[in-house]
């Protein structure tokens, strides 16, 4: 029994030190020591900042290859610049481009810019200006390929575009449009569709969809602000069943750790969905992209024909496929924002959480702390009370269960994949009537405080 107990006691030792060593390896994993002891745990940190750095770089600032397309082939650049510039019609001037929902990073900005803007010394309707910006760097999610790099007003050679230009705005710090970068946080000022119909030849947009000038260039004004219709490019659908636009709202990229599929309604990981993006919607090049999916001629027309499913690039000429696992890193580093203090009630939040967790039943899909459900996160149009058009646009015909935290106390332009409905309460509601939940006025009410507060 002595002999039994002593060795109880080595092995409480040992466990003990395990802890403290765990313990000891946490706090040291990611601040600045170096333990020769733990080579690897220094690798590691190391690796993680090293993919981050270079994941921010990517997400900010790499076109993948996209000013072949928007320069060469539609000629956006012409446009921008202006006839003044060798470009046609009068240009963008910077105060076009901010009604366009274009966004200026402030850091880019020179001393002597910013100090030029505030004293009223800029002309803000003079496209040389927005010249100007882009040099500087200072336009998110946009480049400015220059026929002189030293001289801006010599007007422009292409332009391609980021992941930051959809999936990024600012904190209007310096001026509306004008402010910090905040990346993951969707753009839901940017009219995409009013942005790509500035381009004086959509000839190869039309070619691809089968469609004349006309009709490409209403589809893109429909789409409005803060939209964009990713599926249009596989499916060809321009408009719902009842008219309206089949646009949806622009996800955001932040709180996705931890999230199996990216978009409303599922189509693949945050992996799959940078590497389509990257290849099929911004038109980068060169990449590689597989889905045998696209090959259904019946579901996805456009993408069949094009060949969407079976882009391939040989290795050491491929642009995009490289980035992927750096920009994978970032995005699932990037937080869900917080809501302000005092943008909510938090007494009557503190109730909701309850009704969220019970009556409500959101807990039972949207489970804490990713609010969606851990492993295949999909349902049936039928499940969640909606029409089934978006849903059957995707491969799988489902929606995936919206992670919730971060993305409800800042939306201007509605809820649901498509905005359809106005205000949370009007969410609330819709769920309340489904589901048969038979919640009380107040209950709704602290519901809504507890889902602004998340």
């Amino acid at each position: 029994m002595r002999r039994l107990g002593i060795a109880f006691l080595g092995l409480g030792l040992v466990a003990l030190g395990l802890v403290v060593g765990t313990v000891g390896a946490q706090e040291g994993f990611l601040d600045g020591t170096r333990d020769p002891a733990h080579p690897y745990d220094a690798q590691i940190r190391d690796n993680t900042r090293a993919l981050i750095s270079e994941g921010r770089n990517t997400f900010r600032y790499d076109t993948f290859g996209s000013e072949a397309f928007f320069g060469n082939t539609i000629g956006l650049h012409k446009a921008i610049e202006g006839d003044k510039f060798g470009g046609v019609v009068g240009g963008v001037s910077p105060k076009a481009a901010l009604g366009v929902g274009l966004k200026v990073d402030a850091d880019a900005l020179p001393p002597e810019v910013v100090q030029a803007i505030q004293a009223g010394q800029v002309n803000l309707d003079d496209p040389a200006v927005t010249l100007t910006l882009l040099k500087l760097g200072a336009v998110v999610g946009v480049t400015g390929i220059f026929n002189d790099a030293d001289q801006p007003t010599q007007g422009l050679k292409a332009v391609g575009i980021q992941c930051a230009l959809c999936h990024s705005t600012v904190d209007d710090s310096f001026a509306p449009g004008i402010g910090h970068r905040l990346d993951g946080w969707p753009n839901q000022d940017l009219n995409v569709g009013a942005v790509i119909n500035l381009a004086p030849d959509l000839s190869a947009v039309d070619r691809l969809l089968g469609v004349d000038d006309a009709t490409t260039r209403k589809v893109l004004q429909s789409w409005g602000p803060g939209k964009f219709d990713a599926e249009l490019f596989m499916d060809g659908k321009a408009f719902r069943p009842d008219g309206g636009d089949a646009a949806t709202l622009i996800p955001p990229a932040f709180g996705l750790a931890g999230v199996n599929l990216h978009t409303y309604t599922g189509w693949g990981s945050v992996t799959y969905w940078n590497a389509f993006v990257a290849n099929l919607e911004m038109h980068g090049q060169p990449g590689t992209f597989y889905d045998p999916r696209l090959d259904n001629a019946e579901k996805f027309p456009v993408a069949a024909r094009s060949g969407f499913g079976h882009v391939s690039t040989p290795p050491g000429e491929d642009r995009i496929s490289p980035k992927l696992p750096a920009l994978h890193v970032y995005q699932l580093a990037l937080p869900a924002p917080t809501p302000p203090a005092g943008s909510f009630d938090t007494a009557a939040a503190d109730r909701g959480k309850v009704v969220f967790n019970g009556p409500g039943k959101c807990a039972s899909c949207h489970v804490p702390p990713t609010f969606t459900e851990p492993g295949w996160n999909m349902h049936t149009a039928q499940e969640i009370g909606i029409d089934d058009f978006q849903a059957n646009r995707s491969p799988d015909g489902r929606y995936r269960t919206t992670p919730l935290a971060g993305r409800l106390f800042n939306r201007t332009r509605g809820f649901y994949h498509d905005g359809r409905f106005a205000t949370l309460p009007d969410v609330v509601n819709h769920y309340d009537d489904v589901l048969k939940l038979g919640l009380t006025d107040a209950q709704k009410q602290d519901l809504v405080a507890y889902l602004k507060s998340i």
